[in-house]
């Protein structure tokens, strides 16, 4: 078994990944930066060290990475996500020392990182993929003529990335024009690779992604799916598991399809295998997370399994504890991003000095955070604060312990996107769960009314916002 841990990460995923190690016995080493010296992950890790001033390039850095992990005596290393979680030269390093990467071969992510090359091994393992180009696109020109021939709208996306960056929606031949040199510049600055493709837009489709788990002894599970439609620019807001918008056939279609996109790749270790469900009911393989996903959690919460755990155990060679027929689904778990950031003033960032901090309780309630009372949140980093996660036996009490829970925690002295999310809860569409990608955008007046007004008052002010909106 592996016996120290470096977690090459900071904040909410590091104090996570430091829980399930101490469950483990596994010692946990923190890293940190001057902006994160009083970070919760360095009080609560086993041990910690500085890595430097650079409140990014400390995190990002492979070599240094690596050579701390061996002069701390680790025999692995677990990159979270975000920062080196997605990056092949960490995973070759370790190998290189002798240190247990906590995720998937070098091999697997760069395969699967780069897009183009993640669609021609879907279309080879027979699961689904949108029309678009082949390969990576040589200029604009062939760019306008495929889009001609598979029909507007098109998504022009960067070959290499994620988190909703590069990626541009063309409804027209000189939106293409336009939009094909942006994206270029954004996938050179955000990824260090000018390559893009393209592909047929699915227009306001559902967002269903599946977790899955692989050993190195050939066994290859998953834990059901995840709703992860409502989202902001790309970017999720919260999370559902499972989807309450699927019935039991596609559940099991999906499950199926993500196990046999992992076995065609020979992964190893945590994953998530992505997909868009049109209208029709048509799913489409989008992209595979080579590591484990901000929304984790909800999956937790009903399979009863610990992911992070059952990485490290991966790791270090031991076999799945569960095989497909023991891994059972109960009930409903929903996940809220607790940003720091302010509704009203377009989702601005709200950085600074919490002033008062309590989390809530009661059945069915997590709370996985990095904040606490005076913590400074630093505006050098992702503005997620502490995620909140409720479960309960079926979607109605789901809703209505959810509103709870969410009254129930306080973050003062920032602007979060609590009472937003208080706001999503009381949405008819929503509670009749009938959503999609395009949810935000379609109920701007979701906005005007996140206050924290008693739960009768946002119930009518809402009722009446969406039934004018709707010309009811």
């Amino acid at each position: 078994m592996i016996r120290k841990i470096l977690i090459a990460n900071r904040g909410e995923i590091a104090v996570r990944i430091i829980r399930a190690c101490a469950e483990l016995g596994i010692t946990s080493v923190a890293v940190y930066t001057d902006a994160d010296r009083h970070g919760l992950h360095v009080k609560k890790a086993d041990e910690a060290y500085y890595i430097g001033p650079d409140t990014l390039a400390g995190y990002l850095n492979v070599h240094r990475m690596v050579n701390l992990a061996r002069a701390a005596g680790c025999d692995a290393i677990h990159p979270g996500y975000g920062f080196l979680s997605e990056n092949p030269q960490l995973a070759e390093r370790c190998a290189l020392h002798g240190i247990r990467f906590i995720g998937p071969s070098a091999k697997v992510i760069r395969r699967m990182g780069d897009k183009v090359a993640a669609r021609q091994a879907m279309i080879e393992a027979g699961v689904p993929v949108v029309p678009g180009s082949e390969g990576n696109l040589r200029d604009v020109d062939e760019a306008l003529a495929l889009a001609e021939e598979i029909g507007y709208p098109i998504m022009l996306k960067a070959t290499t990335g994620g988190g909703g960056r590069g990626i541009r929606r063309c409804d027209s031949a000189a939106e293409l024009r336009r939009n094909y040199d942006r994206v270029l510049s954004e996938a050179t600055k955000a990824f260090g690779n000018a390559q893009v493709f393209l592909e047929k837009a699915v227009v306001n489709p559902r967002h269903i992604e599946a977790q899955i788990l692989a050993d190195s002894h050939g066994n290859v599970v998953h834990l059901f799916e995840r709703d992860c439609s409502i989202q902001r620019r790309h970017q999720k807001l919260l999370e559902i598991a499972p989807s309450p918008q699927l019935d039991d056939e596609q559940r099991a279609w999906v499950g199926e399809m993500a196990v046999r996109a992992a076995a065609a790749v020979g992964y190893e270790n945590a994953g998530t295998v992505e997909f868009l469900m049109d209208h029709d009911g048509a799913f489409y393989f989008m992209e595979m997370n080579t590591r484990l996903q901000v929304e984790h959690p909800v999956t937790e919460m009903i399979t009863g399994i610990d992911i992070v755990q059952e990485q490290i155990r991966v790791a270090a060679g031991e076999p799945l504890t569960y095989r497909q027929d023991q891994i059972q689904r109960r009930g409903f778990a929903m996940e809220f991003r607790i940003n720091a950031e302010d509704p009203k003033n377009d989702f601005l960032p709200s950085f600074g000095r919490i002033t008062r901090y309590f989390a809530p309780g009661g059945p069915g309630v997590r709370t996985d955070g990095a904040i606490y009372t005076g913590y400074h949140i630093p505006p050098h980093y992702d503005s997620m604060c502490a995620k909140l996660i409720v479960w309960a036996l079926d979607w109605e009490s789901l809703l209505r312990r959810s509103e709870r829970a969410l009254k129930d925690i306080g973050v003062y002295g920032v602007k979060t996107t609590i009472p937003y999310h208080l706001a999503i809860l009381h949405a008819e569409a929503f509670r009749a769960a009938r959503f999609d990608t395009s949810f935000v955008e379609q109920h701007p007046e979701l906005v005007q009314y996140s206050t924290r007004r008693p739960t009768r008052e946002i119930a009518a002010v809402i009722a009446a916002a969406l039934a004018a909106h709707h010309g009811l």
